[in-house]
């Protein structure tokens, strides 16, 4: 994307400048046929976005994988605005890293960037042979021009917190981001803030135990993470582990977007709260608690007490605003986070979720809502999952959700999904007040795909996005 100051390299100086930037045309998100009994490889898919084109809404250019049950999942750049001051980076590749196979897929989107095309394959077995890590997440590119992704594993599915390193150009692998016996003992995703020389990273649980579904016992075994990781950014290392009291499975991890400010927020799934890390005088870290979202009692569910589960969760790029889905409960939020430790709710809309009425599950006691939420319905189709990954327009004004979270929970927890195929919505976003309404005259149905219903992840824009762009 062509920036004020001409060839000057990839997205834009400051958090402040990418607000200016061009309106969302197209946006990329992969597809996933894991789980579903549909034999056929994930893909990423183009969807048009822009209100003017006649095909809006539309599934514009389907890229299927070379290979059978990778679960595709997040997805990043092979360079974003941590490179802006070099003219020699572009922003024209989509690194895929695979949840289960560890393959690493990477897609030219500069070519045709409505048409995206397969550039090179990373095989399980160089990332084995080099990295000895596995179960790959997370994908940053770094100031450096190398791509770092995070994995949850080893190769026997043991809990393994380790980086990958790939060169930025060849897409070689080079080796593990962190010293030699250095990981972490559980891994999921992470962000960086040179200026501190830090990078913090986040657990999910080890691979044996999350791959197949969720079971309680885990959570009473202590197998799921509970921990924040401090990174020193130059060697490498971590320096100090931070124990999250009420944060059972941080998942996303954001700091603010000015790369000055050292502080941050952490969506802890399973406890359904959002923590706030920060800077000590001393150099030190921690972690507090400043939003937490109260479990439902219910009836006719997995457990008695339902949570809400925060699964992902984004800043606005002026850091005014924190937005974060819950995936159990049906809710997206938007809080104004002016004051960082006094988060303040501005909009909530329900998008679906476990708790609407007419479903299966029959809600005793709740201490938000006076009634079950009405199920949603967009444009015909009654929407099944709730809201989980969420993308903002580069201006702050809209929101895009998904439904699915991940192919063996999304069996377990909402089977209609798999039989229906998830969606995608956009939400108008009042950016001056706060305040969230879902547009009704959009969505995309991945339950029309023409292989059969597909598992709609991760939302990513040509231009860059409030998730993926780091400043330094």
């Amino acid at each position: 994307m062509a920036t004020k100051c001409g060839n000057c390299g990839p997205g834009y100086s400051t958090p402040l400048e990418a607000m200016k930037g061009p309106r969302e045309e197209i946006v990329y998100l992969p597809c996933i046929y894991r789980n579903t009994g549909t034999e056929a490889p994930d893909y990423l898919a183009t969807v048009d976005v822009d209100p003017k084109s006649p095909q809006y809404c539309q599934v514009i250019h389907r890229l299927p994988m070379p290979n059978l049950k990778d679960e595709l999942h997040h997805s990043g750049w092979n360079t974003c605005s941590s490179c802006f001051g070099d003219s020699t980076k572009s922003r024209t590749k989509l690194m895929l890293p695979s949840f289960i196979s560890s393959r690493i897929y990477v897609v030219d989107v500069g070519s045709e960037p409505r048409a995206p095309k397969l550039h090179k394959v990373i095989e399980p077995k160089d990332i084995h042979a080099k990295c000895e890590l596995a179960f790959l997440h997370t994908s940053h590119c770094l100031a450096s021009g190398e791509v770092m992704i995070s994995s949850l594993g080893d190769l026997k599915g043991n809990g393994k917190g380790g980086f990958v390193l790939l060169d930025g150009e060849t897409f070689e692998v080079k080796g593990t981001w962190e010293r030699p016996g250095g990981a972490a003992p559980l891994g999921y995703d992470f962000w960086y803030q040179p200026r501190h020389n830090v990078m913090i990273s986040t657990e999910w649980a080890a691979p044996n135990v999350l791959r197949d579904g969720f079971n309680p016992a885990d959570v009473e075994a202590g197998l799921y993470g509970s921990h924040l990781h401090v990174w020193d950014w130059q060697r490498h290392e971590i320096v100090q582990t931070l124990s999250l009291k009420d944060g059972l499975i941080p998942l996303e991890i954001r700091f603010l977007h000015n790369p000055d400010a050292a502080q941050g927020f952490v969506g802890c799934a399973l406890s359904s709260t959002i923590q706030r890390f920060y800077k000590n005088e001393g150099g030190t870290w921690s972690v507090e608690k400043v939003i937490q979202v109260p479990p439902k009692k219910v009836k006719g569910w997995l457990l008695p007490e339902m949570p809400g589960l925060i699964t992902d969760i984004l800043l606005s790029l002026d850091d005014r605003f924190l937005y974060f889905s819950n995936w159990l409960h049906g809710d997206l939020r938007q809080y104004d986070i002016s004051d960082p430790q006094r988060p303040r709710l501005t909009g909530q809309l329900f998008l679906g979720g476990s708790i609407v009425k007419g479903g299966p599950v029959q809600v005793l006691e709740d201490q938000e809502l006076k009634s079950q939420p009405e199920p949603l319905v967009v444009k015909g189709k009654r929407v099944a999952g709730g809201p989980q990954m969420i993308q903002l327009s580069l201006d702050g004004k809209r929101l895009y959700v998904t439904t699915s979270l991940y192919s063996a929970w999304d069996k377990q927890f909402y089977p209609d999904l798999i039989r229906e195929g998830s969606v995608m919505l956009q939400v108008d976003v009042d950016t001056v007040k706060g305040g969230l309404k879902l547009n009704p005259n959009f969505l995309v149905d991945f339950g029309k795909e023409p292989l059969g219903p597909a598992l709609a992840h991760e939302l990513r824009y040509p231009g860059g996005d409030c998730s993926s762009d780091i400043w330094i």
